[in-house]
């Protein structure tokens, strides 16, 4: 299992927490996606290694601002 941790930023409820989660975790090979609103710490499981690149498309989707993996 692969996993990576990134910060995002612009996340201010829930309802973005849910957005985040929803949209990462429709990226092939995603098995888990935590993310903690506080301090917008997004960490990514996947069943091998999930290229950075399709997490950075999918939190700028969800409409906030990868800021660091």
């Amino acid at each position: 299992m692969g996993g990576a941790i990134y910060t995002v930023s612009g996340m201010t409820c829930e309802h973005c927490v849910g957005s985040v989660r929803s949209e990462v975790g429709r990226i092939d090979g995603v098995t888990d996606v935590e993310v903690e609103l506080a301090t917008g710490r997004v960490t990514v499981t996947g069943s091998g290694p999930v290229d950075e690149a399709l997490v950075r498309d999918a939190v700028t989707e969800a409409g906030y601002e990868p800021v660091s993996a």
